[in-house]
């Protein structure tokens, strides 16, 4: 009898966090080692279309208003419900907030192993208050994915087991981005709503525009360094949010013009990825960016800034160049060298292709997480389980002293 494992996930909204577990999900279920089932915390989304044929059917949902009300009690309860009704051995959260209510449910259901998950650097995006709460869901946890070493250090460095940690890597899947696509260069720029222009270079940047931690404004400035030594680069922005009359105001003022382009949300990234010359990240923090594996795996040089994990993606002066944070003149002339050599630039997507093949593929994603939940179902098999009450108990306790709300 196979393994009855579950798949705790935020939402279905279209983020890199909320595709990697959607992802990982799917290629659990089709791998068949395993029976999958999926919950979360907001069922809404586009992504949610993805695991249609997943799990029992509707997904349960368990929205949170905080984690200081009758609500969550509530929620919790009937997810302790749900986890013993369906006999689950394993519980897997992905985010923040499905770690805090996960593990502390799957403890308090006494499922004899749970995995919890960091893909962001917390120091950076989350208070104090939520670190410590963050750090009781790890204490009740049998391992804590990361997924860079960045990542894998800031969870050791806040006092969590170096045992009890696991690096696994974003996974990309390969077919979405074919070596060849159908469609010229100019077919592709129109559909994107471009003005047709084979000789344009364009330098793209696939960013969300809801958090200053992107750091646009750095891309903008780069861009107008770049333009005035190479007038016919273009520069385009793929991402929707509340931060785009912002940066389209900042993009006026730097007298970009006509050489910019916002596409909001963009659902065609391997055709955009296709037309570019050189794609670029400029957050200022970043767990390990999907953004950069869609890139290399495009064939594109890739200039990154130095955040998170960008650096164990890009190999600097291989497959791309890494440059310091918010540091726009460097940025600038790193693109503006690659526009001037494109052999090098050439070469470098090449390269950068090969190593999404070697190290960021699903299939190794997958053969690692399958290896983690076997040596941990493994254990539990031989392991005798205390009261999961009291350990809930404990859990509470910890949390109260947090105040995390």
């Amino acid at each position: 009898m196979r393994p009855r494992i579950l798949q705790l996930i935020e939402s279905f909204h279209c983020g890199g966090s909320e595709w990697q577990a959607v992802q990982l999900a799917r290629l659990l279920h089709e791998n068949g080692r395993y029976e999958v089932n999926i919950a979360c915390l907001d069922r809404r989304g586009a992504l949610r279309a993805e695991l249609d044929d997943v799990g029992e059917g509707e997904i349960p949902e368990y929205r949170l208003t905080s984690f200081y009300d009758k609500n969550c009690l509530l929620q919790m309860r009937r997810f302790v419900r749900y986890l013993q009704r369906t006999k689950i051995a394993l519980v897997h959260a992905h985010s923040f907030y499905t770690n805090v209510f996960g593990m502390a449910a799957a403890r308090w259901a006494n499922i004899p192993v749970r995995v919890a998950s960091r893909r962001e650097m917390a120091s950076a995006l989350r208070s104090k208050p939520q670190r410590m709460i963050e750090r009781c869901s790890f204490a009740i946890a049998n391992a804590v994915i990361a997924n860079c070493d960045c990542v894998g250090a800031e969870i050791v460095a806040e006092g969590v087991s170096q045992s009890k940690v696991v690096i696994v890597h974003n996974g990309l899947n390969l077919e979405r981005f074919p070596k060849t696509l159908h469609g010229d260069r100019e077919s592709i720029i129109e559909s994107l709503g471009i003005r047709a222009n084979s000789s344009l270079r364009i330098i793209t940047l696939v960013a969300n525009l809801r958090s200053t931690v992107k750091d646009h404004a750095t891309f903008i400035k780069a861009a107008a360094l770049v333009r005035s030594a190479v007038p016919d680069a273009a520069f385009l922005i793929a991402g929707e949010g509340e931060l785009t009359p912002s940066v389209q105001a900042l993009a006026s003022e730097a007298g970009l013009g006509d050489g910019i382009f916002f596409l909001g949300r963009c659902d065609a990234i391997p055709q955009l990825l296709a037309i570019s010359d050189i794609c670029v990240l400029t957050s200022k923090a970043e767990g390990f960016p999907n953004a950069i594996l869609e890139y290399m795996a495009a064939s594109r040089p890739v200039v990154t800034t130095d955040a998170g994990g960008a650096s164990e993606a890009v190999i600097d002066g291989n497959t791309g160049f890494v440059v310091p944070v918010a540091n726009a003149s460097m940025l600038a002339a790193r693109v503006i060298y690659l526009l001037r050599n494109p052999t090098a630039a050439a070469r470098m997507g090449e390269l950068g292709r090969l190593r999404v093949e070697q190290m960021f593929s699903t299939s190794a994603q997958l053969q690692k997480v399958e290896r983690l939940y076997d040596s941990l179902l493994g254990e539990a098999s031989t392991q005798a389980v205390h009261s999961p009450l009291a350990s809930l108990k404990r859990y509470c306790s910890a949390a109260h002293r947090a105040r995390c709300r």
